[in-house]
């Protein structure tokens, strides 16, 4: 009996160590996953683009003036109109330019009888000083009148051209196909010549817009520029469709106190959309990039070392991995080296993850935009 009790008291003893013991070991925490927002990498060509802002210039500007003194008898446009090279714009009151032609070109008509009759009388004198009938300085006389009256009807016939040109100025035509701003001169106004200007014509079709880019950027645009025709499109603000054009022309010096360089960009403007003072954002499009590596640029982070991504490895857990970034293009980054296409890479969660942390991955990876 003594000894069962001993046996007895052994095995309780056993039973108590062995609790205590179990009992004083920590327990490891259970590790959850992190809930994150991923998407893909992605490959698709790329455009590798320049952006500014610009402004909108008339292809070109003419000041329409008078180039004589008259007084405008009728407006034959509207202030804004659309107009073409040749339409009738102003007339002007010639009452007195006519009357000085129909003068001029009466002056003619005398000069022109006077001179006929002096070549006819030189040619008679001419027998006549032969067969010693007349005296030689009587002949001299008559040829040198007949000479000077022939140069008086050439004088006459400048004259009269000289009205007729008067004449033609008492119509003003537009001289471009362009858009008519506003009248400054009303009609029944008298007018001096080359004085007043009457109005400006603006050529929208094409236009131009200007804008500048930084002197560091240059050798770029030139070394593209040398090899092919460069796109620009122009956005107005508030506003999704662009214009279209090419760039057709850099300045011949930089702005010493902006450091940029001025650039200008032609325009079809087929739908007169953009008008000379508007400010656009401008996009000139230097080349493209074949298969170049996206992700959202939401999942470009900044660190102490530089920018990095994290990567959802095959095992659920992520990598945080130095990237080499690109330019943005709509809502994306291009990925210039450290991630390939098709890996995952987190978009939304990333405050809460540290290298080799597990996570889940909410709702379907995103793709990227094709």
């Amino acid at each position: 009996m003594r000894k069962i009790m001993i046996g007895w008291l052994l095995v309780f003893f056993a039973l108590a160590t062995l609790m205590h013991a179990c009992s004083s070991k920590k327990q490891k925490p259970v590790e959850r996953p992190v809930p994150v927002v991923a998407s893909v990498a992605h490959q698709k060509s790329v455009p590798v683009q320049m952006t500014a802002m610009g402004s909108v210039e008339a292809f070109q500007t003419i000041s329409v003036r008078s180039r004589i003194t008259a007084q405008i008898q009728k407006v034959l446009f509207s202030e804004g109109q659309d107009v073409k090279k040749g339409d009738l714009l102003l007339e002007l009151d010639c009452r007195t330019y006519e009357a000085a032609l129909r003068q001029a070109q009466a002056n003619l008509a005398r000069d022109k009888a006077q001179a006929l009759y002096a070549s006819e009388q030189s040619r008679r004198y001419a027998d006549l000083v032969k067969k010693d009938y007349v005296a030689r300085e009587q002949y001299e006389q008559i040829q040198a009148n007949s000479a000077a009256l022939e140069a008086t009807v050439k004088a006459d016939e400048a004259f009269v051209e000289s009205n007729r040109v008067q004449m033609q100025y008492c119509s003003i035509h537009s001289p471009i196909d362009g858009r008519t701003g506003m009248l400054k001169v009303n009609q029944g106004n008298i007018i001096k010549a080359d004085d007043t200007e009457l109005l400006t014509i603006n050529q929208i079709q094409p236009i131009n817009v200007a804008f500048a880019i930084p002197e560091k950027d240059l050798p770029r645009v030139r070394k593209y520029l040398a090899e092919r025709k460069l796109a620009v499109s122009a956005v107005i603000p508030g506003e999704d469709r662009p214009e279209t054009g090419e760039l057709s022309f850099v300045d011949n010096a930089i702005d010493k106190t902006t450091g940029t360089i001025t650039l200008k960009g032609t325009f079809p403007n087929k739908e007169k959309r953009l008008v000379p003072g508007q400010f656009v954002n401008v996009v000139l499009t230097l080349a493209t990039v074949p298969d170049a590596v996206l992700v959202p640029t939401q999942s470009v982070e900044q660190g102490q070392a530089g920018q990095y991504i994290y990567v959802i490895r095959p095992d659920s857990t992520v990598e945080m991995r130095p990237v080499t970034i690109g330019q943005a293009v709509d809502n994306e980054t291009v990925v210039l080296g450290g991630i390939k296409a098709g890996e995952r890479v987190v978009t939304d969660g990333q405050m809460r993850l540290l290298p080799g942390a597990r996570v889940t991955v909410k709702g379907k990876p995103m793709t990227g935009s094709r």
